[in-house]
């Protein structure tokens, strides 16, 4: 379009696929004005993110009234419930990984940190500064512990999004390469290989259901840690 390129990517396929499962989730379960008395197991599925989410912000989060913490569950709901859905879309056969690419949770990463800044400025204003030197510090000391800070503040900008995209990665190509492997194996031309090697299938297999816990414990982690930065911002701890 003139001088824009436009392309759909397995990105936004993938991520377009993920918001409309969520989109698609929610409107089943609260279609007709609301759940049920009863739930199902669709509408015990969102009430248990609901209720997840809303007690990691009331833990996480001091300081605060119940209604100001309120104001930033949304965020934090969307987030968790965004990485919850994307994460495991990796290990379903030919689909694609959104946070196995840097750039996206890069991204997230810095749009969560920039968000975080922006309300302890609102919150504290110039003293914001404050959180960059610990109380009691020797003045001769206090230069390089505000630029140390200063750096392990900054690198949160980074963490989010590292970790996320690391732990993905790995488990990922872990599973893709012994897959390869044992696949290999199997279709040898000789019958004692096909009997021996179907130990590495099964290795396989298990390690398929432990990286599924790791993309879906990520979404915890990574919520967590949205929850500690956001109670340092506003606490200045």
């Amino acid at each position: 379009m003139g001088q824009f390129y436009l392309s759909f990517t397995n990105l936004s396929l993938s991520m377009l696929l993920t918001v409309g499962l969520v989109l698609l989730l929610f409107f089943v379960v609260t279609k007709k004005g609301g759940g049920k008395s009863v739930p199902n197991a669709l509408q015990s599925l969102v009430e248990l993110i609901y209720d997840f989410v809303l007690n990691l912000v009331n833990e996480q989060i001091g300081g605060l009234s119940g209604n100001v913490k309120q104001k930033f569950f949304p965020r934090i709901s969307v987030t968790f419930t965004f990485s919850l859905f994307r994460n495991p879309q990796g290990m379903i056969p030919f689909s694609f990984t959104v946070t196995s690419h840097f750039l996206i949770t890069l991204a997230l990463s810095f749009s969560i940190f920039i968000g975080i800044t922006i309300v302890g400025f609102q919150r504290h204003g110039l003293h914001f500064f404050s959180f960059l030197l610990p109380a009691g510090v020797p003045l001769p000391l206090a230069p390089f512990l505000v630029l140390l800070e200063l750096i392990s503040y900054c690198f949160r900008a980074l963490s989010l999004g590292i970790r996320l995209f690391a732990n993905m990665m790995a488990g990922h190509s872990l599973v893709k390469i012994l897959s390869g492997f044992a696949w290999t194996m199997l279709f040898l031309n000789n019958i004692f290989y096909f009997i021996g090697d179907l130990g590495p299938l099964f290795i396989v297999l298990a390690l398929t259901g432990l990286e599924l816990g790791v993309a879906i414990s990520q979404a915890h982690v990574s919520t967590i840690s949205i929850c500690i930065y956001l109670n340092d911002a506003i606490n200045l701890h």
